[in-house]
This record gives structure tokens, C-alpha cells and sequence, in this order.
């Protein structure tokens, strides 16, 4: 009851009811008042939509897109806070909601429904984060008294969370309304289509390698996740999502097609800081925080849909032409993605803008090299990589709001991935036509050219060949979104991360003939936003990675440990068996 004031100030967030609270005195609520009044309980909805999350510039910190992976050899400890999921307080409170609505008597029935439908999903979604990074863990469905309570549960296998999560979202499906129209007040909320997803999701981590190592491909749950995964894709086109046409627009065209589920935030009352962790220095508040490394620049296939050192591509380049002219001819999704030195970039409002990360030439706060012949020293070759992150900017923010005044959707669950979900478990079931179906639908929504042949570049003719493009293709589509070490990690290909080393690229103004421009002479140009991409030199150097680089990804990485804590104050839990503990957290 002692937070149930700072509930209060959320609680018009989420109700679709118009009216003022009206308390007479908010520090002498009663309990039973609070669980009668569907504002209070509505504001009390509200807080715990938090666990959601907001915009993160590092989500895909280790990762290979963002430069200073940094996997030390104590990253993960027992006793540190790194890859840990334990949020018990959270559990608490979403328990606490479904026992007090279910008993109350001031809420009609729909009201009950849509709140405990709401708190079921929460409570699966919690699990989920931590079965995900640990295995099973005590799956507790009741508000534990801390006074009076056994507060010593063991864990459950991890079988036993799974089934567990998946009644919770079955119940959380029938409870909920099937769908949240994008206009409707109501938007925000968790509904039936999120939650089918969701499912759908928690299936395919069941049936991954992650959970299965003995038996990756061929256990029983691949079928079951390939029935929910079809059922949510049918049940989500039927209800009228699909891919946004432009790439550029998922999320900046806010309650879009594409939408499943988003994080509504709404200057001035939430904003977030994307824009302020990815611009670049000279047009933020400080530097940016996030960067694409020269290796994620490599990975985007080109306009026909290969990489660029395919030797049956309509692009094909070697190493060093590519590098003279990486920007040109390339997937889509790399210009509404990327800013690369000279880009275009009118951020600010400042129109014809150019961003240039030249030393000498550009903003100290920019620039990314050790061109000898600027007679400066960069501060940022430990940081940058002469590329910034262009996706999900709102770049009409000026240096001054960009701080306090991003306030776009956060986009949690998006329709692309509900697709590129159901093409995997379709691969992995034994219907290849269809998973290649889907995915040249992400490619053609791309704007990749489709090709004499309309395979938009896509070589598989395999379930190994289409298992490794589709993974390619996550790596792409959902760039900076948070998805690539979970992606890995599931599919127990963290070695594609081993002895990882990150580059950035070195921009030098040149001549027509080649020969280096004078700084002055280039300068005059760059003030005028004149100097194009063409007019450089590129070279690339590693980017300086922060304490003892290791080579490999170690195995324990696919469950991490229970804290030492954790285990201090709760002796029943044991270590996961990775992990030098008793715990076997795979499905076995």
C-alpha cells in the first residue's frame, strides 16, 4: 500500500476512462478501496506497464553491429549484476493485482477480465526474461506475504516454467480483448493479437537449440511452435497488420500496420533518449553512445540482394573497391539506417545538410581518424567508427530538444517479426516454400531487386541454406532493435561472435587525380556542405576495444548464473550445472 500514491500519477495513462480522481485523502486509502476503484486499479496497471522499457541505444551492445563488444573474460561472474533476470518484486505486484481484482467487488466482470487478462501477461512476460537467461527459476503465482510467507522456493525445471507460461498466456488470450484498434483510447494496452505473438515467440524459444542442445532441430516442440507461429501470423494479417511499405517508417510512423505491440510515450509527460544516444556529437548533447562497426556496414547485401563479394552478383566488388564505395548500390535499409561520412543528413532541420566524420574537417565532437596531416588528434577513436545510427531518429528535433524531447512509440513487437518467427519454425518443419515465401516478402518490402530469377537474392535451396539466411536477414532487419545476441544465443551461435574485432573507417579529402586535397580547400567546401562521399580516401583501422578481449564466446554464456545473492538469501535455489551448480536448466 505504501507505493500505491506514486500509482496514482500513471493512472490516466492507460485507462480509457476520461474522469478526475477523486480522493479525499490519499494517504488514508484502504486496501480494500484501492481494489474497488477502477481508476486506483487502472493506476496501479499503469506503473507495472514499466517492465516494458523504453528505447535503448544499446540494446545490441553485445552484439557485432555496434563497435566495443567487449566480451572480458570476467564479463559474467556469480557474483556480478551482468546477464542477471531476478525480479521478484516485480512478480509481487503483478500477483498481488490478480488476487485483489479477482476478489473484488467494486469491478464489474469486463473490467476484472481485462485486468487480469493484462497481469497474466505481464507475469509470463517477467518469466520469460528470466528462463531466458538462466533457465528455470521458482515460478511463484501467488502474492508471498514477506512477513509471514516460506519464502525459500526452489526452482522449477525448466519444462515446468514453460508450461507454466504457456497457461498464463492462454488464460491472459481468453481474458483479453482480441484486438486494440490503433484509435481507440485503449491503445497502449496489452491485447489478444500481442499476446498471441508473444506466444507464439515463447514457443520458439522452446523448441531452439538454446533449450534443446542434445537434439537442436529434430525435438517435438519445433512442430507445436510451428502451429502457434502460423496461428499468429494468419490470426494478425487477418486482423489487418502488415509490413509498413517504407523500412524508413516503422516506427516513425507511430500506430502504424506494422505495430503489434509499442511503449506509448508522449511529450512532455515520457520521452526517451534514442535521438540522444545516436546522433553525433556536434548534434546531440554529447557524444553518441552507440555506433555501426565497419563489419555491420559489410553485412548489408547490395541493391540485388548479395553481398558484395559474391562473385555472382550484379555488384560485385573486391575488398578495396568496395571499401572506395561501400554506400553505393546497396539494400535500402543500409541509407535508412546508416550516416556515413558526407551522407546527406539533414538533421536539426538544417537543410542540404551534410555529415562529415573527416579529421581536420569535421566537428572535433564527429570526426574518426589519425590523418597526420590534420595536425589534430581525434578524441573519439576508442568510441566511433566514422558511422552513426540514422534508424528511428527524428531528425527534425533540434540539438536543443533532443535530450528531453523524443517522444516516438517504442516499438516492441513489431509484424516483421510475428513473419520472419513463422518462416523460421516453417524452415525448420519441413515447409521450405513457405519460409522462402516470407522472407522475399521483408526483402521485396526492402526494395531489393527481385532479379531475372525473383529470388531478391536469396541463394537456399536447402533447410541449412535457408536456416543460415534467415538469420542473416534478422541481423538486418531488426538492426539496433535488441535482437542479435538473443538471436545467436538461441540458436547457440555465439561463435559467430568469436575473435571479433571491430573497425571503423578513415575519411580523407582527395583530388580528381587522387592526390590528398588541402585542408583549406576542403574545408571551404564542407562549411557549404559541398565535399560529396567521392571526393575521399577510406581506410580502415581497428577500433580500440576496452579491457582483455577474449576468443571465444565461452559455452556458459548460454545460461548465465544465479547470483550469489540471490542463492545467499534463498539456499533452496541451486546453480545451473553450467555453472559449477546441480541445476540442469535445458529441457533434457
Amino acid at each position: 500500500m505504501k507505493n500505491i500514491v506514486q500509482f496514482l500519477l500513471a493512472s490516466l495513462l492507460f485507462t480509457s476512462c476520461s474522469n478526475t480522481l477523486s480522493i479525499e485523502d490519499l494517504q488514508s486509502l484502504d486496501e480494500e478501496k484501492v481494489w474497488n476503484d477502477p481508476n486506483l486499479v487502472n493506476a496501479y496497471l499503469a506503473n507495472l506497464y514499466t517492465l516494458f522499457g523504453n528505447w535503448n541505444t544499446q540494446a545490441d551492445l553485445y552484439s557485432d553491429q555496434l563497435v566495443n563488444i567487449s566480451f572480458t573474460t570476467n564479463l559474467v561472474t556469480i557474483q556480478n549484476t551482468t546477464f542477471k533476470s531476478w525480479d521478484y518484486e516485480e512478480i509481487r505486484k503483478i500477483n498481488t493485482a490478480i488476487e485483489k481484482v479477482a476478489a473484488s467487488t467494486g469491478l464489474n466482470e469486463d473490467q476484472k477480465s481485462n485486468v487480469i487478462g493484462q497481469a497474466l501477461f505481464m507475469r509470463a512476460y517477467m518469466y520469460f526474461d528470466m528462463v531466458k537467461h538462466h533457465g528455470g527459476v521458482p515460478y511463484v503465482t501467488t502474492a508471498q506475504d514477506l512477513a509471514q510467507d516460506d519464502l525459500q522456493v526452489p526452482r522449477n525445471s525448466t519444462k515446468e516454467c514453460f508450461d507454466l507460461m504457456l497457461k498464463d498466456l492462454d488464460e491472459a488470450i481468453a481474458y483479453l480483448p482480441k484486438t486494440i484498434q490503433k484509435g481507440s483510447s485503449d491503445y497502449g494496452r496489452i491485447d489478444g493479437n500481442f499476446a498471441t505473438a508473444f506466444k507464439a515467440k515463447v514457443l520458439l524459444y522452446m523448441a531452439s537449440p538454446q533449450f534443446n542442445p542434445g537434439n537442436p532441430y529434430g525435438n517435438v516442440h519445433w512442430a507445436t511452435a510451428h502451429a502457434a507461429n502460423k496461428l499468429a501470423y494468419e490470426q494478425l494479417l487477418a486482423e489487418g497488420y502488415s509490413l509498413t511499405p517504407d523500412y524508413a517508417n516503422i516506427t516513425l510512423q507511430e500506430k502504424g500496420p506494422e505495430v503489434v505491440f509499442a511503449v506509448i510515450n508522449a511529450y512532455p509527460n515520457k520521452t526517451a533518449n534514442w535521438d540522444y544516444g545516436v546522433r553525433p556529437g556536434s548534434e546531440s548533447r554529447g557524444p553518441a553512445n552507440a555506433v555501426p562497426s565497419w563489419e555491420f556496414v559489410k553485412a548489408f547485401p547490395m541493391a540485388d540482394g548479395k553481398l558484395y563479394n559474391d562473385p555472382t552478383g550484379k555488384y560485385y566488388r573486391s575488398d578495396n573497391e568496395f571499401l572506395q564505395r561501400y554506400w553505393e548500390n546497396r539494400d535500402p535499409r543500409f541509407e535508412k539506417s546508416i550516416v556515413w561520412n558526407a551522407k546527406v543528413y539533414e538533421v536539426s532541420r538544417k537543410v542540404g545538410k551534410r555529415q562529415y566524420t573527416s579529421l581536420g574537417l569535421a566537428d572535433a565532437l564527429d570526426d574518426f581518424g589519425v590523418n597526420p596531416n590534420a595536425s589534430v588528434s581525434s578524441t573519439n577513436l576508442s568510441r566511433y567508427s566514422g558511422f552513426f545510427i540514422l534508424k528511428n531518429s527524428r531528425l527534425s528535433l533540434l540539438q536543443t530538444e533532443v535530450q528531453t524531447q523524443y517522444d516516438i512509440d517504442f516499438v516492441l513487437m513489431r509484424f516483421a517479426e510475428v513473419l520472419l518467427n513463422y518462416a523460421e519454425t516453417a524452415n525448420e518443419t519441413g515447409d521450405f516454400s513457405t519460409a522462402l515465401a516470407l522472407l522475399k516478402q521483408i526483402r521485396q518490402r526492402a526494395g531489393i531487386e527481385a532479379g531475372n530469377d525473383g529470388a531478391y537474392g536469396i541463394n537456399a535451396s536447402t533447410k541449412e541454406q535457408l536456416r543460415d539466411a534467415l538469420l542473416a536477414e534478422r541481423n538486418i532487419e531488426f538492426c539496433f532493435e535488441g535482437h542479435r545476441f538473443w538471436d545467436l544465443r538461441r540458436l547457440r551461435r555465439l561463435d559467430i561472435l568469436d575473435g571479433t574485432t571491430k573497425h571503423g573507417v578513415e575519411a580523407i579529402a582527395i583530388n580528381a587525380n587522387g592526390t590528398d586535397m588541402s585542408l583549406a580547400a576542403a574545408k571551404e567546401l564542407v562549411d557549404n556542405d559541398q565535399l560529396v562521399e567521392s571526393q575521399f580516401r577510406y581506410s580502415t583501422l581497428q577500433v580500440p576495444i576496452v579491457g582483455e578481449k577474449i576468443n571465444r564466446v565461452p559455452e556458459t554464456f548460454y545460461f548465465f548464473p544465479i547470483q550469489q545473492s540471490v542463492m545467499d538469501r534463498s539456499p533452496t535455489v541451486a546453480q545451473n550445472s553450467n555453472w559449477g551448480g546441480s541445476f540442469d536448466p535445458t529441457l533434457h
